[in-house]
């Protein structure tokens, strides 16, 4: 993909990957650049998440993100805080943010999964104004949908290795499964 094929993603939306009644409904940040030209969540090659995904035991084996509508036949589902591609998370402002936590809630109570799982604390404790929120499971919930905080999955995140992101989403899995 050419630096002019990114550039021109800025701003584009990403089909959210959806269901009714799903285990587990994951919310990135926002789509990047990689993902908004590819159409598919999580797409650039250095993120984490696919991998993380089949480590932690929520995949029997590792998705690329162009398989990402097989997570509906797991009961799981992504979504994003902010619709809109940027090529990072630092252009978006705190009142997008906000409107997208709200958009979410929404979203969240229309849809009813058993867990929303944000992937992302910072922008989980923007986003619901919560600022002292950890990542963990949360003690706020949307209608009866519990709400954990996930690591940030991007290769950026340097503070949360593979085997330890694999970990808190391992216990994300686990609660998920002790839901059913």
């Amino acid at each position: 993909m050419t630096p002019q094929e990114l550039e021109a993603a800025r701003d584009r939306l990403v089909p959210d990957v959806v269901a009714g009644g799903l285990r587990v409904l994951f919310c990135g940040i926002n789509p990047g650049l990689m993902s908004a030209a590819t159409g598919h969540h999580f797409a650039r090659p250095g993120n984490r998440f696919w991998p993380v995904l089949h480590a932690s035991g929520f995949t029997p084996r590792l998705l690329r993100p162009a398989e990402e509508r097989e997570l509906l036949d797991y009961g799981l589902g992504i979504t994003n805080v902010v619709a809109r591609a940027s090529a990072r998370a630092d252009e978006l402002s705190d009142e997008e943010f906000r409107e997208g936590g709200r958009i979410l809630t929404e979203k969240v109570e229309l849809l009813r999964p058993r867990w929303l799982a944000v992937v992302g604390v910072t922008a989980y404790r923007i986003a619901f104004g919560d600022r002292h929120a950890k990542i963990g499971p949360q003690e706020r919930t949307v209608g009866a949908t519990r709400v954990w905080a996930l690591p940030n999955p991007s290769g950026l995140n340097a503070h949360w290795p593979l085997p330890k992101m694999a970990e808190e989403f391992g216990r994300l899995r686990a609660a998920a499964d002790e839901t059913r």
